[in-house]
């Protein structure tokens, strides 16, 4: 980290305090300013509920997300069946109980701003 005068700081996804693996894809966590954030790689294949679903026990995803999505495309499933794709350039705000899985050849990468404190943090 970067302290940058009295109140600004700085930091790097290319050196995470601390990094979360999972079938398919990795979770690159930031702490900064109180919050922390995180840099998701999802590679094609990888579906919350075969790749996340089993470290967590819960029945679909209850992480809600605050997300700017950088690359590749995810389809997202509601729990009430609603369901839609995010691409690069899109904000998505998710609240609990969804699913969700990479679209097409290309990992989907995505920074999220609020969801990432128990991602696929097992034990759970």
């Amino acid at each position: 980290m970067k302290t940058i005068g009295e109140n600004a700081d700085v930091k790097s996804f290319t050196m995470p305090d601390e990094v979360r693996t999972f079938p398919k894809g990795r979770v690159e966590l930031v702490t900064i300013g109180g919050a922390m954030v995180g840099r998701a790689i999802f590679e094609p294949g990888w579906r919350w509920s075969t790749s996340v679903q089993p470290l967590v026990n819960t029945k679909s995803c209850e992480a809600p997300h605050f997300q700017y999505h950088v690359a590749g495309r995810l389809h997202v499933v509601m729990d009430d069946g609603s369901e839609f794709d995010c691409g690069p350039g899109d904000v998505s705000l998710l609240p609990t109980g969804h699913d969700a899985w990479v679209v097409g050849d290309e990992p989907a990468v995505v920074v999220d701003f609020q969801g990432m404190v128990d991602y696929a943090r097992s034990g759970r």
